[in-house]
């Protein structure tokens, strides 16, 4: 017999798009929704990065369709949208997981580390779901699937400019869904809080905020990327039909108001 949460939750026949998936979180939830039947292309800028993530992804007896772009110039994020619309058939899911930072305090901000930030963390979502919008809109739908930040809410030093584009994805996600409802599409992102990736290796490597991390999560732990399935499918698949312009905040806990308590 089939179950209810099968029909909601399968995303058989649908296809996907992937960006950033050379990176632990893309390619954990690229591999998810391979798992739960769409067809994906993943996206990265570097050749070794989309080896190691079809690998891991194809470990699952699924084929992934590999792409590479520049998200950093609005032409190619258009030419790697229509590029995964043309070989996959039809675009259904755009997940955008790309995302950099470059840890600094304010004082030391340079333009060019600003300018890099913005790029590929906002002004390529803004872009890539441009170009996805017709595509969707055609076909009768879609789902656009941002990952923005805990930080889009809460402030941190040292991370001023990745802070201000992760704000900036989650309002953006905000007005595309108010823009695109008419299109029956639903554009909806995650918030998730410190997550053990290769992107934060820096932090829980060291002894003194590893010991901040246990203190000030209520958790008392980083996330494992494998955590932000839950609320990938969620938004990916029909059963989020009527749910747009959210943000899902995945942070063990922090924003219930954790107070942190100094190391001694």
């Amino acid at each position: 017999m089939a179950r209810i949460t099968d029909k909601l939750f399968s995303l058989e026949g649908k296809t996907a798009l992937v960006t950033g998936a050379g990176g632990a979180i893309g390619r954990v939830l690229a591999k998810a929704l391979a798992e739960s039947g769409a067809k994906v292309a993943i996206h990265d800028f570097n050749d070794e990065r989309l080896a190691v993530a079809k690998a891991y992804i194809e470990e699952s007896g699924v084929e992934v369709l590999t792409l590479k772009a520049d998200l950093t110039d609005a032409k190619a994020c258009r030419s790697l949208v229509d590029e995964a619309h043309e070989k996959l058939g039809r675009l259904d899911i755009l997940l955008n997981s790309a995302g950099v930072n470059r840890r600094k305090p304010i004082l030391e901000v340079t333009p060019e580390d600003f300018d890099a930030i913005i790029d590929v963390n906002l002004r390529s979502i803004y872009f890539l779901s441009q170009a996805a919008q017709p595509h969707m809109a055609a076909q009768g739908g879609g789902k656009i699937v941002n990952i923005s930040s805990l930080s889009a809410k809460h402030a941190f030093n040292t991370i001023s400019v990745y802070a201000a584009s992760k704000a900036g994805v989650s309002q953006l996600t905000k007005a595309m869904a108010r823009e695109w409802v008419g299109d029956n599409i639903q554009v909806n992102a995650i918030e998730p809080g410190f997550v053990k990736t290769e992107f934060t290796r820096p932090l829980w490597d060291d002894e003194y905020r590893s010991e901040w991390f246990r203190r000030f999560i209520p958790t008392g732990r980083l996330a494992n990327p494998e955590e932000l399935i839950g609320a990938t499918l969620l938004l990916a698949s029909p059963a989020s039909s009527y749910i747009t312009g959210q943000a899902i905040v995945v942070d063990g806990g922090v924003l219930t108001g954790a107070t942190w308590v100094k190391p001694e």
